[in-house]
Formats: C-alpha cells, structure tokens, sequence
C-alpha cells in the first residue's frame, strides 16, 4: 500500500509525491487506497527537476479511473504543481516544444510563462495553463479550448536584456573619447567574430570600449536566436517574455569566477556556464591576468572548438560555446606602464605579468590592442565621435557577405573558418606569401597564429568590400599580433 517512485529520481521529484497528492486533494481528486507505482523511465537516466509534478499527478488521475482523459498521449506535458494546484514555470521549455515537434505529439502543454517563452517556436501547439483544472479540460476534449493557445504574433517581442546579461548601463563609442585604433581594431573583430586582449593602464577606457562593442553588433538571424534562447531557457534565464532572445548575450563574470561557472557543470545537474551562455555574443572577461590559470586554460579548448563538453560520473552533455572573448588587463603590476613615467615595474616584472597568459591562449586571441591614456586635448576639446549605428552599419555589411559566403556551412564568421574553409577563402596572393614568410621567419609565428592572422585580413577586406585579400589587409592584421613582438615590455 502506498505510492512509490522509482526511474533515478531526484530529490526535487521525490518531493513532488507530497506536492502532487496535496494539489490533487485541493481539487476534489482522491488518492486511490491501493499501491501505486509511478515508473520514470528509462530507469537508467537521471530525472532532475520539478516539471514531473503535472505529469504525475494526471497519471494518477488516469489510472485510478476519476476520470477519462483521451488526450492524454496526445501531448507532451510538463510542469510544477503548488499546493493548490497551481501550475508554476519550469525551465527548458524551448527544448521541450522541440522535442515534442520531433516526436510527432499533436502539442505541448506548459505552465502559461514557459509556453510564452515557447510561443515563437512553432512547428506544433502550444497551451499555456495556469492551474491543474485547465489541463483536464484540455485533456477531456469535452470543451472548446482555444483560449489556452499560445500564438506568436511578430511585433509582440518582450525581450528582457538583463536575461542575455545586459545591465542598465549602455554604452556608445560616440561617448568615448580618442582611443582611434582600439575602435578599428574592435570594429573589425565585431565584423569577423574575433577574440580581443585590450591591454592598457587603469582609466584608459577598456571596459567601456568593450560595453560599447556589444552595441555595434547585428541582430541574431533566427537560427542563432533560437540556439542562444534554448541555452538560457535550460539554464532556466528564459523569462517569461513572448518570443525569442534577439539581441547578442553579453557576459562579464568577474575573473575570480569558479571553472564551473565559467565553462559549466554542476553535481547533479550540468548546467551552461558563461562561456555557453555567451553564445553568439561577447563573453568579457575584466583583469583577464588576475584570473586563475586553471579558468584562462580552461578556455582554450572552447575557444576553438566552439562547443564545450561536460563530463561527470554517469553524465555527459555538449553546449555550444561560439563567443567572441574581449579580455582586458592591466600592463604590468603596477597598471601604470605606458602612462608616462608613472610605472614602477621592472622590465623583468612586466614580461612576467603577461606571461600569466600562456602562449596556447594568446595564440587564440586573433587582435592584440594596447590603449595609452586618452591626451587631455581631446577629453576637453571633445571633438564629436563617429557613433556605434554608424560603426554598426558597416559591421552588418560586413556580416552579411559572410552569411552569404558561409551559407551551407554551419557557422557564420570569419572567426569560425576551419583549416578547409581558410584554404578557400583566405588564399593569399605571392606578394602576400612573401610578406608572411618574411614576417613568420621575423617573429617566429605559430601556424594558428598565421591562420588567425589571415582570418583577420579576411574580415579587414570584407569591410573595405574587396573580394581579395590585398597585401594592406595582410599588413593591418599583423599589427594586431602585439603580444608576438619579443622585445614588447623592454
């Protein structure tokens, strides 16, 4: 006698037995006097969460014969269940409407938040329910149930930016004051996907500089919206607003974060981390050479491959993880080296401060910035700035050419070309061959980093709209390979 679960249930769903039979009971149901065996199969996968509730609590009401619900197996359902047979949101919804699509179920029915974030999915129906007593209506197919529909209608977007990692501070490069060079080198690795290291002294305008370059990229085509909308609804960030995420996420932990934080994990439940949750966007990283080495190394394997594998006990998932790294760090340990006469390192502390970051990691990082005070002329003159629509109208130009190049292939930058795909379209002509051997054999490049080097100038002659790489674009790429230099701290 009595109810028993079983399916590796954990605590959250052990749990919901008392929820399920108390909600049940606010509603009228009894619980059958009898033993009742609830089976979550497959019985070898981990069942987390507390979306099992609804889901539980119809079956009892089906197999106990309280009543007839003949569209039971016609929809997915889930969803947590209050005391008084509320229904309560559950993270990953957008995964659940995509499943459901693919496994042929005529439609989903979710607490009426999830289904909101679900709504512009398509593909099958989706009911948004606020109690257990609009599921049974759904179910009985007795009524008209049409209100319960979710629709998705275009214009009805309620984008929450703080859910893609936006504060309520925005910035605009017309607001920053002379830093010229930073602003094309960020320009061009907006226009390719490119990893940045800015590099300069305390108030020289790098976390500014890397707020404002969130500003000056494209919207996300549809795909990467719905890829980035389902990581933030797994991580249960979705929120409840109608649609999908359309602005590009832009993170920024603090460098003391755990591994797990960044790169994604978790005991139970393998959560993303902020590298996946920067997805298609910026992941900004403040004192990039305070950060530990076990969380900067940790990087490297998602840096190139785009993607992030979790690995626990009896656990494995994959997450995407295309962002675009800004990094900012001081010069030195003092911070003021550059800043005049204020630095007051040695040579040998200043080469040691950078060579926190490791080579494999710096040669992942396609664009090198170094950022000296802004000159008092222009802070108090201030001469009007080019702002970031204007810089974002040619990042988008930019991007396009390379949807347009890429199409077919599954990415959509520059920045995201493997060895095949840089043979094709990063060809150099002999004058740039000879130019490349020569600045190879000068400062001893590695092969990625005279791959990322042409990926750069691949981005530069995209935004001049050219269809070659000229010996110009070779020649500005290479200037972005700062840290290369060997004599730099001398």
């Amino acid at each position: 006698i009595g109810i028993h679960l079983v399916g590796l249930a954990d605590a959250a769903v052990r749990e919901s037995l008392l929820r399920t039979i108390t909600a049940l009971q606010a509603v009228g149901f009894k619980i059958p006097g009898k033993k009742i065996v609830i089976n979550l199969a497959p019985a070898d996968m981990h069942k987390k969460g507390s979306g099992y509730d609804l889901p539980i609590a119809l079956g009892i009401i089906a197999a106990s014969g309280q009543m007839e619900l003949p569209g039971l197996g016609r929809y997915l359902i889930m969803g947590e269940l209050g005391l008084d047979a509320s229904v309560r949101e559950i993270p990953g919804a957008l995964p659940i409407v995509e499943l459901a699509r693919d496994r042929g179920y005529e439609g989903c029915i979710l607490p009426e938040g999830s289904a909101r974030e679900a709504a512009e999915f398509g593909g099958c129906t989706i009911f948004g329910v606020q109690k257990l007593g609009d599921v049974i209506r759904i179910l009985s197919g007795k009524e008209d149930c049409s209100s319960f529909r979710t629709l998705w209608e275009p214009g009805m977007e309620e984008v929450e930016e703080r859910s893609a990692g936006y504060g309520s501070e925005t910035m605009d490069f017309a607001d920053i004051f002379g830093q010229d060079g930073a602003k094309r080198g960020l320009e061009i690795a907006a226009a390719g996907g490119h990893n940045v290291l800015l590099i300069g002294p305390p108030g020289s305008g790098k976390s500014s500089l890397a707020k404002a370059t969130a500003a000056i990229l494209p919207p996300m085509s549809a795909e990467e919206a719905m890829e980035t909308s389902k990581i933030y609804s797994v991580a249960g960030k979705g929120g409840s607003g109608r649609g999908l995420i359309r602005r590009r996420p832009f993170r920024a932990p603090h460098y003391s974060s755990s591994i797990s934080a960044i790169i994604g994990g978790g005991s139970d439940c393998i959560m993303p981390g902020e590298i996946s949750l920067a997805h298609n966007g910026v992941l900004f990283i403040d004192e990039f050479c305070e950060a530990p080495k076990k969380v900067t190394e940790a990087l490297r394997a998602p840096m190139e491959d785009r993607s992030v594998t979790i690995s626990r006990l009896k656990n494995k998932v994959e997450y995407p993880a295309s962002f675009m790294l800004i990094a900012a760090t001081n010069p030195c340990p003092c911070g003021y080296y550059g800043d005049g006469d204020r630095c007051t390192c040695t040579p040998g502390k200043r080469a040691s401060y950078l060579s926190r970051l490791s080579g494999p990691i710096m040669d992942r990082i396609d664009i090198h910035l170094w950022l000296n005070p802004v000159e008092a002329s222009k802070l108090i003159g201030r001469e009007k700035e080019e702002s970031s629509a204007d810089v974002a109208a040619r990042v988008l130009r930019a991007r396009e050419i390379q949807d347009a190049r890429f199409r077919g292939e599954g990415i959509h930058t520059n920045a995201e070309m493997s060895g095949r795909l840089a043979e094709r379209y990063c060809r150099p002509g002999k004058e740039c061959t000879a130019f490349l051997e020569r600045l190879v054999g000068t400062d001893g490049l590695s092969a990625r980093a005279y791959s990322r080097i042409l990926k750069v100038a691949r981005t530069i002659a995209d935004l001049a709209g050219e269809e070659e790489i000229g010996l110009e674009h070779i020649s500005e790429a290479s200037r972005y390979r700062l840290l290369d230099k060997k004599d730099l701290m001398i």
